[in-house]
């Protein structure tokens, strides 16, 4: 009891003080209290859970690398969407990587990986793990010896569970069909809420060890895993400093994005700054980028206000697919056909429908725009990967040797014909997508605003990276970096929003360089959607190409004649393009149409992930799976509407 009303006292006092910021020597000092509430939240707070190891000194105040700014910005690279054993599908899959494991692999320290060392070729600037909110508590049990619960049969049962059929049974038990009926999905060993706040503070520990301002950046996040009818709402939830809730807000507690936007908005009011990124839309069966909300409501202004505010961002892709377009409602679009993940749609239900992508979302937003005020869907874009073996940002085709969901996928002969928990064959799936973000630093704060910011771009995992501005008065050519100073200068940044200048049309700088052990660069596009009289249109552009092809007056571009070796995966170095640099007009503009613009950067073909096996492990593919592919990035739009 004592406990209890400390707790709540600190609580109050510190809010009170950081939210009212009017004494701003008390408002300094208590930025560095977090630490301090949960280690009175935590230690004792129940009989069930037992103390654990003291939480380290806050990053704040550890010696710090000299932080380096560039007021121009850097591109950091890193990932927003993986799971380790703290999220019970992936314990009971098999993976047994903590956050601290995941954070070591993140900055290349080689782990077991899915029972294999493993290892990064490259380390990341940045991590955010997402472990499910729903499970925390049952992990927290299941990966302490000692703790009430820890010997019930069933959390034994997923201890030994070392299979794929045992664990896909457990998993189909405990985790699948709760999601579905929207019932209690905590097994008979959850201990309740105190364990959940230990498994909470389990991750909390670990994202405080690793962070380490100017060079690595950890980021705390979990996932919210809504899926009504077993369609995908789930949001990773990312915050931006360590003013954090008691415990996540789950599934559990409401299966309706508006219930946790909400939940969000009371975390806002008392102190934390957080956003929400929705994920895999291509598995929502048309409930992303809906007509009406969960209950049957048309979409209204309060409903678009608030989802504009709490999710600035998309992910455009992950192991479960590319979710930017597909061919069958854009077979205009030559590089549609890209990830299709088309397996996913037998499962549950799910059938192929335009709603489900991204592209046909930015065209709806608009419209929603012109009906609302307010558009809802004005996303920025990133990649990441919904890795469950703890192992972030496992992007390369090359080095996806130990697969990415447990006992699925563990080997090679796994992939040639295993399920992944039920929704997709493994070898429909990819090893997922890379996010980059500019900012004028490698810290928490700096991270978080790109991402807020929308100055992001997602990649399919190679390291390309890509800048777009958008403005007026732009040079009509650039050789140097200058274009960047002008972008901020005379422009804004992807991301960002322009209005008309009467007698002018908006210019678009469009830079792209290639990953430094990648292939060279094939074209950069610039796609377009705009309404025009109530109608959603949209149009592809190719503005930048490789190897001193010309780009037709119908728009078109002759492809190069390059090919992947099929018994090495070598790709070819003598063609393609280091970097693209242009500046575009849009031939086409209408300054009374509001629009977005986005750029597409393709690279020169590659070995996919299954080449690779084939050539390492000898097994054998069907048919139908491609041995390569066209990796790419996308920036993140900028949108233009007309002054009213």
């Amino acid at each position: 009891m004592i406990t209890f009303l400390v707790r709540k006292l600190f609580t109050l006092v510190f809010y009170r003080i950081t939210r009212l910021n009017k004494n701003k020597f008390l408002y300094k000092t208590m930025k560095l209290f977090p630490l301090i509430l949960f280690l009175v939240i935590f230690v004792g707070c129940s009989k069930k859970t037992p103390k654990t190891e003291e939480l380290p000194q806050s990053s704040e105040t550890m010696e710090q690398a000299e932080i380096k700014i560039n007021p121009l910005k850097n591109a950091y690279f890193g990932e927003t969407h993986v799971h380790t054993s703290s999220s019970m599908d992936a314990f009971i899959g098999g993976n047994r990587l903590t956050p601290e494991d995941a954070y070591r692999f993140a900055l290349g320290e080689e782990v077991i990986a899915n029972g294999s060392p493993h290892k990064l070729k490259r380390p990341l600037d940045f991590c955010a793990i997402s472990d499910h909110a729903e499970y925390l508590g049952e992990t927290y049990t299941l990966m302490n010896e000692g703790t009430p619960g820890y010997d019930d049969p069933v959390a034994k049962q997923m201890r030994e569970a070392d299979n794929y059929e045992d664990a896909m049974a457990l998993f189909v038990k405990y985790v699948i069909t709760p999601a579905r009926t929207g019932g209690s999905s905590h097994p008979d060993f959850y201990q309740g809420q105190a364990s959940t706040m230990s498994g909470w503070r389990k991750n909390f520990i670990a994202t405080e060890k690793y962070n380490r301002p100017g060079e690595f950046t950890t980021l705390h996040a979990f996932e919210w895993t809504s899926a009504p009818d077993a369609g995908n709402l789930h949001r990773n939830v990312i915050f931006r400093d360590t003013i954090l809730p008691e415990i996540p807000f789950s599934a559990n507690d409401s299966r309706d994005p508006q219930k946790l936007w909400a939940w969000m908005q009371l975390q806002i009011d008392q102190g934390s700054t957080l956003l929400a990124i929705p994920h895999n839309s291509n598995g929502s069966k048309g409930m992303m980028f809906p007509e009406t909300d969960i209950e049957g409501n048309p979409i209204s202004q309060k409903y678009a206000n608030m989802r504009q505010k709490m999710e600035p961002l998309i992910e455009m892709m992950q192991i479960k697919g590319n979710s930017e377009v597909h061919p069958l409602f854009w077979p205009n679009d030559e590089f549609a056909d890209f990830e299709m993940a088309y397996s996913i749609q037998d499962y549950s239900g799910r059938k192929f429908e335009k709603r489900n992508y991204v592209r046909y979302g930015l065209e709806r937003g608009l419209k929603y725009e012109e009906e609302l005020g307010v558009n809802p869907f004005k996303y920025g874009f990133v990649g990441g990967t919904d890795n469950h073996n703890g192992t972030p940002s496992n992007v390369e085709e090359d080095n996806y040797a130990v697969g990415s969901h447990g006992y699925a996928d563990q080997t090679a002969e796994n992939r040639t014909k295993q399920a992944i928990d039920g929704w997709a064959t493994a070898y429909d799936i990819n090893p997922g997508a890379l996010t980059g973000v500019w900012a004028q630093s490698n810290t928490r704060e700096a991270i978080w605003d790109g991402l807020y910011n929308k100055e992001t771009f997602a990649t399919s995992g190679p390291r390309m990276k890509v800048r777009l501005f958008g403005g007026y008065d732009f040079n009509t050519t650039y050789s140097d970096n200058t274009f960047v100073e002008d972008g901020y200068a005379k422009g804004v940044p992807m991301g960002g929003n322009l209005t008309n200048a009467i007698g002018k049309n908006p210019q678009f700088i469009v830079w792209a360089v290639k990953d430094p052990i990648g292939p060279g660069l094939d074209r950069i596009q610039i796609i377009k959607g705009w309404m025009d009289r109530g109608e959603m249109k949209e149009k592809i552009y190719n503005v930048a190409v490789s190897d001193s092809r010309e780009i037709k007056a119908d728009g078109t571009v002759s492809p190069l004649n390059v090919t992947v070796d099929l018994k090495t995966g070598d790709f070819n170095r003598d063609k393609g393009s280091t970097q693209l640099l242009t500046v575009w007009t849009d031939p086409d503009f209408d300054a009374s149409q509001k629009a977005f613009y986005y750029a597409r950067v393709l690279q020169l073909p590659t070995a996919r992930w299954n080449l690779y096996d084939e050539i390492r492990e000898g097994v054998k593919f069907p048919k139908t799976v491609p041995k390569t592919l066209v990796e790419r990035a996308w920036s993140s739009p900028i949108w233009y509407s007309p002054k009213k």
